[in-house]
C-alpha cells in the first residue's frame, strides 16, 4: 500500500499540467471585505465577526493590541497571574492549530496567550503582499511580547511560529524561561543569496504541487523508512521548496484547509477545515499566508545574530517532532537533533518524536504535547531557596 501510493503520487506529479476551477467565496460570512487603511497608509481587510462563529472545539474570547495601527488578535486563557505560555503558529494556519492544547495548559493552572500574526486568523490582514517580510513579522512579535509586558515566558512554536520563535529567543532571551518547538529550524543563508529559486514554469509547478496535496490520504501514509529517511525527496529535484513558495503566491485555488489537511496524520472534520479557512472569505484576505513559504528568501545574512544568542542559550529547551512530516526542511530527524545538539539547554531534556503526527502535529496529538508542556515546566520551574534569616 505504501509503495502503490508513491507511485501515484509520482504519476501525479509528472502527468500533465491541467486547469482547475476557482474557489468560491465563502457564502456563510460577509465575502465583500472593505478595505481600510492605517494611518501610515497600508491598507488591510478585517474578516468579519461572522466568519469565525460556532467554531467546533473554540469557546475563546479575542483579544487585540495595536501593532503598527493594526490589530493583533490574541487568546487569553487560564491564570492571569501566573507565568505565561506563549503559542506561536505557523502557515497557514492560525490559534485555532491550538484548540487541544488550551484548555489542559490551562487546567494545570497556567496563562495560555495564544497569538495571531498579523495577516492571520483574527488579526487584520494587509493586502499588500510586500507589506509581508521576515524581520516585520519578528518586529510585530517583539512588539507584541512587550505591549503585553510578558515575562518568564514558556513560549511554545510551530512552523514559522517556531522559526521566529528561534529568531526572538535567540536576540532577547532573558525574556523567556524555557523554549519548547516542534518543527521548525533557524538555517543561516549566506546574504545576497537567494536559498530557493521560484520554479520556471511557474503553472505547471503549482499543478503537481496541488495534485501532491490532494493526493494524499485523509489518513497519512508513512513517509518515512524504519531508518528514519524520508522516502519522498521534495516535489522535483530542481524545484525543491520553491515549488511550494510559487504555490502559495500563485496557485488561485490556494486554501488553508487543503494544506493543513494534507499535513496532518489524521483526517479533519469538514467544520475544522472550514475554521481553518474562516480567516480567508476571500482572496484579498489572503496575503499572509501567500507570503509566509517566500519569507526564507528574505532571510540570508540576517539569522546569525540569532544564533550568537541560541548557542549559549542554557535556558531548558525542548524539541517534540511528529514522526512522519514530509517537509523536507523540518520533518527529518536530523534536522530536529541539529536543534539538539546545538543549543546547551536542550542536554538532558526528554526530546520525542511522536507517533501518529504529521506537521501539524497540535491538531494530531494536541493533548498528549499540552501534558508533556505541563511535566516539562513542572521538571525544570525553579524552587526558590528560603532567605537564611527566615529559615528557622
Amino acid at each position: 500500500m505504501k509503495k502503490l501510493f508513491f507511485f501515484v503520487v509520482l504519476g501525479l506529479l509528472l502527468s500533465p499540467t491541467v486547469s482547475s476551477s476557482s474557489v468560491q467565496a465563502d457564502d456563510s460570512c460577509s465575502a465583500d471585505l472593505e478595505v481600510l487603511t492605517t494611518s501610515d497608509g497600508v491598507e488591510f481587510v478585517r474578516t468579519p465577526d461572522d466568519c469565525f462563529e460556532d467554531l467546533p472545539g473554540w469557546p475563546y474570547k479575542t483579544q487585540y493590541v495595536e501593532i503598527d495601527g493594526l490589530r493583533q488578535a490574541y487568546f487569553d486563557v487560564g491564570r492571569a497571574d501566573a507565568d505565561p505560555i506563549l503559542l506561536l503558529h505557523g502557515q497557514p494556519s492560525w490559534s485555532y492549530l491550538y484548540r487541544f492544547m488550551i484548555p489542559v495548559l490551562a487546567a494545570s493552572g497556567h496563562r495560555v496567550i495564544a497569538m495571531d500574526h498579523i495577516g492571520m486568523g483574527r488579526s487584520d490582514k494587509p493586502i499588500d503582499l510586500e507589506y509581508y517580510t521576515y524581520l516585520g513579522h519578528v518586529s510585530r512579535l517583539e512588539a507584541f511580547i512587550q505591549a503585553l509586558d510578558l515575562d518568564h515566558i514558556t513560549l511554545f512554536g510551530q512552523d514559522w511560529g517556531g522559526v521566529m520563535g528561534l529568531q526572538v529567543v535567540g536576540t532577547h532571551p532573558d525574556w523567556f524561561d524555557r523554549f519548547v518547538i516542534g518543527h521548525a529550524a533557524l538555517p543561516i543563508f549566506e546574504a545576497g543569496t537567494i536559498p530557493f529559486p521560484l520554479p520556471q514554469d511557474i503553472e505547471a509547478s503549482n499543478a503537481r504541487v496541488s495534485r501532491f496535496f490532494a493526493a494524499i490520504p485523509e489518513r497519512q501514509p508513512p513517509f518515512y523508512d524504519k531508518e528514519g529517511n524520508l522516502l519522498f525527496q521534495g516535489f522535483n529535484s530542481d524545484e525543491g521548496f520553491g515549488a511550494l513558495i510559487a504555490h502559495a503566491l500563485y496557485y488561485e485555488d490556494y486554501r488553508a484547509s487543503e494544506i493543513v489537511e494534507a499535513l496532518t496524520y489524521f483526517a479533519l472534520t469538514q467544520k475544522e477545515e472550514a475554521a481553518y479557512d474562516a480567516p480567508f472569505p476571500s482572496r484579498i484576505a489572503m496575503a499572509g499566508p501567500r507570503t509566509f513559504p517566500s519569507l526564507v528568501n528574505m532571510m540570508p545574512g540576517v539569522t546569525q545574530v540569532a544564533w550568537e544568542g541560541l548557542s549559549t542559550f542554557e535556558k531548558p529547551f525542548l524539541t517534540i517532532w511528529g514522526d512522519n512530516d514530509p517537509v523536507p526542511l523540518v520533518g527529518p530527524p536530523e534536522i530536529q537533533q541539529a536543534l539538539i545538539t546545538a543549543i546547551p539547554g536542550a542536554a538532558g531534556q526528554d526530546h520525542v518524536r511522536l507517533r501518529l503526527a504529521s506537521h501539524f502535529l497540535q491538531d494530531d496529538r494536541g493533548v498528549a504535547i499540552a501534558r508533556r508542556i505541563n511535566a516539562f515546566i513542572s521538571d525544570t520551574s525553579v524552587i526558590s531557596e528560603p532567605d537564611e534569616e527566615m529559615s528557622d
